[in-house]
């Protein structure tokens, strides 16, 4: 089914921006949707690359499969960014793509994207800065489990999830976690035990309200504080 980038409400976070009418709807003529359903896979590891996504709708992980056979999480991504890129460098996708709730993606043949960019200029800027995007989220991680203790993470992990949610124009204070206390364990690095402690003290101490996966950011400040806290 196809879909209009003309009329989506999250052009501007994705590949769209800056395009003039007549190269959206060029863009609009390769771009077909795909919808899935929760616990579905996008993709898995190992197979052909043959497209990239941009997420209309819901809620995803990506993971991949360690030598011991254990996942481990290496992203969460939300509407309005771009999965799939893994698959670029050898053709063939090195992680798996998770819905982790109902929803819906935007998918875009890369040959056919490749050859698109080269005509249009703005495209093709805005593709390597969405690049040029997930290779600085994967050097912050880095720093993050290199750094910082266990609260420190857990911290940044629910700003950043503010952050983004108020970039798509929803609540930055109250949302709902899609992914499990053990998913966020494996992506920051820590046990679940080490996450629902580290809940329950921002609870207490009232930065945050937890009711199940129902989030409220009390005392962002405090947050934030907590992460420019120097431990000696």
């Amino acid at each position: 089914m196809r879909v209009a980038c003309s009329q989506c409400n999250l052009r501007e976070l994705c590949l769209a921006v800056g395009l003039d009418e007549g190269d959206l709807h060029k863009l609009d003529d390769l771009v077909t949707k795909r919808k899935l359903k929760r616990g579905q896979q996008l993709y898995r590891a190992g197979d052909p690359f043959e497209a990239m996504y941009a997420i209309r709708t819901g809620f995803f992980k990506t993971d991949i499969l360690t030598e011991e056979g254990l996942e481990q999480v290496t992203g969460f991504q939300m509407a309005g960014e771009i999965i799939g890129m893994d698959g670029i460098s050898n053709d063939r996708h090195v992680c798996n793509a998770t819905a982790l709730e109902d929803s819906e993606v935007c998918v875009m043949p890369y040959d056919q994207l490749e050859e698109l960019s080269r005509k249009i200029q703005t495209l093709q800027q805005q593709f390597h800065k969405l690049m040029s995007r997930e290779i600085v989220r994967d050097q912050s991680l880095m720093i993050l489990l290199g750094s910082m203790r266990a609260e420190k993470r857990i911290a940044a992990f629910l700003l950043n999830l503010s952050q983004r949610m108020r970039m798509r124009g929803y609540s930055a204070s109250e949302f709902h976690l899609r992914m499990t206390r053990e998913e966020i364990g494996s992506y920051l690095g820590l046990k679940l035990e080490t996450v629902s402690r580290a809940f329950s003290k921002f609870h207490d101490e009232g930065l945050i309200g937890v009711q199940q996966k129902y989030i409220r950011i009390l005392n962002a400040d405090g947050l934030k504080a907590l992460l420019n806290h120097s431990t000696p």
